[in-house]
């Protein structure tokens, strides 16, 4: 009943807001400046180039924060100056910290539903490498459909042990030690479709949140009447393995490491990944959408 009325409110609240085809939140924090001027210098267009993408194409891409502990804080002040400078962040009503994923999460899509009227949402970290042009030739196969999870789906170990990375606290809910979550796409990159996203910002408030904020999303959208597409073009690895693809002509939609949840030493190596693996910086313009 809630994904009903979830589908009727974005159909009729749509208005006033502005159109597009899909909004892409690059998840960033306040010590990642190296890393976004990375994103900056290699795959995601700036300034003139970033509007006219969005005019044009209905692609929208910011840097998605929330603020510090200390609202005004100095963290804050870098941020707002950053922000005149780029005019490339989406700012969340949100305070930071690595286990306050879940709610950030939660709240980028509740917020950009609010203010983008759009076809697809896509959050991604601001240590992986994008190709856009493949990214939403990818998603246009599925403009049709209503309700879309698209992303690299695994089904890891729920971690019971205190102290491990990605330690699990609510273990007991799924089963016997030893179990496995229910599939769900890594984090590092991943898209839902518009009716999805309104659920989320319908439904905030009683959304339950996991440790992990991939798990946290897959469990939002578990129980309703969604197909999961599992496409591993959005989970290459970094040279050679995104290398040989385009050499081939098997452009991937991201690539990063595993061993680092990420593209290891991003600031240092996208450049080199990028120059490796890109689609070319006319593949976005000519993406028919």
């Amino acid at each position: 009943m809630e994904l009903a009325a979830s589908r009727t409110s974005g159909t009729r609240g749509s208005a006033g807001l502005r159109k597009a085809f899909v909004v892409i939140g690059i998840n960033t924090g306040f010590s990642s400046k190296k890393r976004r001027e990375s994103v900056r210098q290699t795959w995601m267009p700036r300034g003139f180039k970033l509007r006219r993408l969005e005019k044009e194409k209905g692609m929208v891409i910011r840097f998605v924060i929330g603020h510090s502990a200390t609202a005004g804080g100095i963290l804050d002040r870098a941020i707002d100056a950053e922000e005149a400078e780029t005019k490339d962040f989406l700012r969340l009503d949100h305070v930071e910290g690595y286990h306050e994923l879940s709610a950030k999460t939660r709240l980028y899509f509740s917020t950009v539903v609010s203010i983008w009227d759009a076809d697809f949402y896509v959050k991604v970290d601001d240590d992986v490498h994008v190709n856009l042009g493949m990214l939403v030739t990818t998603l246009a196969r599925y403009r049709s459909k209503p309700r879309i999870y698209i992303g690299c789906m695994k089904s890891g170990p729920v971690l019971f042990q205190k102290g491990a990375k990605y330690h699990e606290p609510e273990f007991w809910k799924f089963g016997e030690q030893g179990n496995k979550y229910f599939r769900h796409a890594t984090g590092q990159i991943y898209a839902i479709s518009k009716d999805l996203a309104v659920y989320i910002s319908i439904n905030a408030p009683i959304l339950h949140r996991y440790a992990n904020e991939d798990v946290s999303l897959g469990s939002w959208i578990f129980g309703l009447d969604v197909e999961h597409v599992n496409d591993r073009t959005m989970c290459c690895g970094t040279p050679p393995d995104c290398e040989w693809k385009t050499q081939v002509g098997n452009v991937c939609v991201a690539s990063f490491d595993w061993s680092c949840s990420g593209v290891c030493k991003s600031v240092e190596r996208m450049m080199d990944v990028h120059n490796s693996c890109g689609e070319g910086d006319a593949a976005v313009w000519n993406a028919v959408l």
